[in-house]
């Protein structure tokens, strides 16, 4: 694919209903050639995702809340305009310390985004489904053998 100008406004953009978050995707693969993409995360405080580790690389940036991303053996507490880089492969989650949060999610390639779009149309119940997508798309559970 081909790079392209791409404009998104507030309040647009793909929106994906995680189990941890509101996912919107802000600049989309098929604007970049594939090397990365943005996304707006809007989460609750609530239960973390599982530890898990991705074959890309990302990093955060936050705008409003308080977050702790625990990023290998380290936790880091993060607050607006605070952000962290993660390299793939590294057992990664984050928590939400406020009542809510928003930040960035930047990501190399366009994994990311279609790991979102699969997991969005699947049964949160069925955790055999969830685990296909899962290694599907390179994100591997921390402690679940495939």
């Amino acid at each position: 694919m081909t790079e392209s100008v791409h404009l998104s406004t507030a309040g647009t953009g793909a929106e994906y209903a995680a189990p941890d978050a509101t996912v919107t995707v802000k600049v989309g693969s098929e604007h970049t050639g594939a090397q990365y993409e943005i996304f707006e995360i809007d989460a609750p405080r609530g239960p973390a995702a599982p530890p898990h580790s991705e074959s890309w690389s990302k990093a955060f940036y936050v705008l409003q809340g308080r977050i702790l991303v625990q990023a290998g053996d380290q936790g880091y507490d993060l607050g607006p305009g605070a952000s962290i880089s993660i390299p793939a492969g590294t057992v990664n989650t984050f928590s939400v310390l406020t009542p809510s949060a928003k930040f960035l999610t930047v990501s190399q390639t366009g994994k990311m985004g279609e790991f979102f779009a699969d997991l969005a149309t699947a049964d949160p119940t069925d955790f055999a489904a969830l685990g296909e997508i899962s290694s599907r798309h390179g994100v591997t559970l921390a402690g679940v053998t495939p």
